[in-house]
């Protein structure tokens, strides 16, 4: 994935949408990523792949930042995996149902 400063994106915002047609591009914040942009014929793509509760999820706690928001995930993955071995179901099995969709 090419990688470009909030500044370069900014100033070079034409390059910035044209190589995220080719390929996602990450943008970095005093060398943190800050942000992913993509095509949206990807965006659409990703967005069909990924759980409507995951989606959902994730629009519940996008307020949330840094610490809030990890704790927040990490809570919901747990109640996920708990689910998940009460229904019997082990990683083999929900690695296999992923690859089915």
């Amino acid at each position: 994935m090419l990688t470009m400063t909030s500044l370069a994106a900014q100033n070079q915002f034409g390059t910035l949408i044209d190589t995220s047609q080719r390929q996602p591009v990450a943008v970095t914040r005093h060398g943190r990523p800050v942000a992913v942009v993509l095509s949206y014929e990807d965006y659409k793509a990703v967005t069909q792949t990924i759980p409507l509760h995951v989606a959902e999820l994730i629009s519940e706690n996008y307020a949330l930042r840094g610490k809030d928001a990890s704790t927040a995930m990490s809570l919901h993955l747990s109640e996920m995996s708990t689910q998940a071995e009460q229904d019997g179901l082990n990683e083999a099995d929900i690695a296999r149902m992923l690859d089915e969709k």
